[in-house]
């Protein structure tokens, strides 16, 4: 692979350095999983070949657990599942997706070794698994996870040490990544990329990485230079610099030493007030509208969880109408309180009052997220849909080209997301210029278009902890 180079640090142990210059939206390398399953919770609705979301998908006859588009895709797959299919009916059941995918990860090695492609970097052997590192609690599931391994294990297949079994799980446990649907929303299942977990993390990085066709692909946010280190973001830069590093030393095993963590980078405006004329509240009132507003988000998603969104919506504005005078527009429970109260909204088709809240939540995230943010682009792409339902169309082409711009750089121009949004994109700059030229042809035509189609149910609205901000997968 000639656009990287391994290199070592004593801090860090080894990363990926740009051996050339990159820009934004560069591709800096693709790579297919080594393996990859789907999620135990999707298996009966996702092809588990493809990872395409169908509505009637076809069984395997044998195993009753694989589920498959249809015979193309069964036959496709058939190489990585010919002997799981045999191990689950000798087992009787299917075990969870972390076991399933350490046997295909072994199945695989004993079958092409430990190199499997003249691209990979690194062996299995030679990545973390950070066993020792694990808390109790962490470390119980951990040997129950193998123990049940081990009782799946075929005793026709190629026989390992209970080291090289438990290393291969450690490496899963802190390297999986999130395997997303053919749309890209919605993660379905976890794979392993050996050289992805090369890449080390920072709070601000400059690469992200997306599927794309059954790839990752590591893509450049901004200009690189040759010699530059590869970074990537495993937690959400919106969490405050004290919750990052929680996360990834409980998670990845490493204290974070970036600029942002060090000088805790935007806290203030994450947990700031709101500054009128020079006038701010002060930090009791702050700290006193922050406690409400997090008990309101507490709140919030229990009835979300529940499906009661009249009641989400009734304690969104609640918060709103007591924290919006008293929060700066950047505070994180407040544009919490905003995405939430926008997505239920649409889903009730309430599209103006939806659009109003996604419009605060995309111009707080602005003055947070780093500019190509992949979060931002979605969020970006949200507000666009939910301005142009609202009949709000200057606002609403706004919104899609500005997501159109940072999905080309996060995502590319063969994402089905960006082909979607380009789609948008020019379907909404053609009713900008009708509008333009006449606003109340353009309304006529639109409220006609509406009561000859009318406007579906929207999609029941997702937590915000899924889809792009959780890419890297790790078992809780």
């Amino acid at each position: 692979m000639d656009n990287v180079v391994i290199f070592e640090t004593p801090e860090k142990g080894r990363g990926l350095k740009a051996t050339k210059e990159f820009w934004a939206g560069d591709v800096i390398f693709s790579e297919p999983s080594l393996a990859a399953v789907v999620f135990d919770s999707l298996a009966e609705r996702i092809c588990h070949s493809c990872f395409r979301r169908q509505d009637k998908l076809q069984r395997c006859g044998q195993c009753k657990f694989a589920h498959y588009c249809d015979r193309t895709c069964q036959r496709a797959g058939w190489a990585e599942h010919k002997q799981e299919c045999g191990a689950i009916k000798a087992y009787g059941k299917a075990p969870n997706e972390n076991i399933r995918l350490v046997a295909r990860i072994i199945w695989r090695l004993d079958k092409e070794g430990s190199v499997v492609s003249d691209m990979q970097l690194t062996t299995l052997d030679e990545l973390e698994d950070h066993i020792t590192d694990m808390q109790e609690d962490e470390l119980k599931d951990f040997k129950v996870d193998i123990h049940n391994f081990l009782d799946y294990w075929p005793r026709s297949s190629k026989q390992h040490t209970l080291d090289d079994v438990s290393h291969i799980f450690g490496v899963i446990n802190c390297n999986g990544f999130s395997v997303s649907d053919q749309r890209g929303l919605q993660a379905v299942g976890v794979g392993l990329f050996p050289n992805l977990c090369l890449v080390n993390h920072d709070c601000w990085p400059n690469c992200t990485v997306i599927l794309n066709h059954g790839k990752i692909e590591l893509r450049a946010l901004g200009k690189i230079t040759e010699g530059e280190e590869l970074t990537v973001a495993y937690v959400d830069y919106m969490n405050l610099s004290e919750e990052r590093q929680r996360l990834l030393k409980t998670q990845y095993f490493f204290d974070c030493t970036c600029e942002h963590c060090k000088n805790r980078l935007n806290d203030d405006l994450k947990l700031g007030g709101r500054e009128e004329e020079g006038v701010k509240p002060s930090e009791e009132q702050v700290k006193e509208a922050t406690d409400y507003c997090w008990k309101m988000v507490e709140k919030m998603d229990e009835a979300r969880l529940k499906g009661d969104y009249h009641e989400v919506v009734k304690i969104c504005r609640d918060c709103i109408e007591k924290t919006e005078p008293v929060l700066a527009d950047t505070h994180i429970y407040l544009l919490r309180i905003w995405s939430t109260l926008s997505e239920v909204q649409a889903y009730l088709q309430y599209f103006d009052d939806a659009a109003e809240y996604a419009r605060k939540m995309v111009e707080g995230y602005m003055k947070l997220y780093y500019p190509n943010n992949a979060a931002l682009g979605m969020a970006a792409m949200r507000a666009g849909v939910t301005h142009w339902q609202a009949g709000q169309i200057e606002v609403g082409h706004g919104m899609v080209c500005k997501a159109y711009a940072i999905l080309m750089v996060t995502h590319g121009p063969t994402h089905p997301i960006t082909k979607d949004l380009d789609a948008m994109r020019i379907q909404t700059e053609m009713e900008l210029r009708m509008f333009k030229q006449n606003e109340y042809v353009y309304h006529s035509m639109r409220e006609a278009a509406l009561k000859n189609k009318p406007m579906s149910m929207m999609h029941e609205p997702k937590s915000v902890e899924e889809g792009i901000k959780n890419l890297f997968h790790r078992k809780k």
